[in-house]
């Protein structure tokens, strides 16, 4: 289970999802305080963030039933990319020109990259079994 590369790359989504509760987005918002903006900013970001990291986390899991797994993987990627635009559309109800990020924002974005490898990895495996089936 822990031997494949895709559960890595899982695990390290879960984590990093669950990381995003803690980092996230600095904005200057119309009274110039810093708002932190982080998975846990309000009920959306929170269950998409929730979500997201949980199916990763439970796509590990589910190694011989590649398909599903697959399948949970991908959902979470568009999970995630749904959590990136909910940060960015936080990010556009603060109008201020001096608003920015701070550097922990880009785990928002390393989340669908990694479950993308993940996803890769898994369809390798996928596509190993079947030939594997065919010389049988």
């Amino acid at each position: 289970m822990i031997q494949r590369i895709q559960s890595i790359w899982l695990l390290l989504a879960g984590i990093l999802g669950f990381v995003s509760f803690f980092s996230g987005h600095r904005i200057n918002d119309a009274t110039k305080t810093m708002v932190f903006v982080n998975g846990s900013y309000n009920l959306l970001l929170t269950v998409a963030t929730t979500i997201a990291a949980s199916v990763a986390l439970i796509a590990i899991f589910l190694y011989k039933n590649r398909k599903l797994q697959l399948q949970l993987t991908i959902a979470s990627i568009l999970l995630s990319i749904l959590t990136i635009i909910l940060y960015l559309w936080q990010k556009q109800s603060f109008i201020t020109e001096e608003s920015g990020y701070s550097l922990t924002s880009l785990i928002s974005i390393f989340i669908p990259i990694v479950s993308l490898l993940a996803a890769r990895g898994i369809w390798k495996d996928e596509r190993l079994v079947k030939s594997a089936d065919r010389l049988r």
